[in-house]
């Protein structure tokens, strides 16, 4: 039985990077440790945000 596992591979590098990024903004925005926390949590769902507009605008 084969596999190809190599498929998934480039999505969650994209995935990561796109975290980091995002991570770094806002971050780096913040005015406090809270603000931070806040930051670090928006950087986590932002995908899920941008799916969700663009389904908004496409009238899905």
């Amino acid at each position: 039985m084969s596999r190809n596992v190599q498929g998934q591979a480039g999505s969650g590098a994209v995935y990561g990077l796109g975290f980091v990024g995002a991570a770094v903004y806002f971050i780096s925005h913040a005015t406090s440790f809270w603000v931070g926390v806040l930051g670090f949590i928006k950087a986590i769902v932002w995908p899920a945000v941008l799916v969700y507009d663009a389904f908004k605008g496409l009238g899905a």
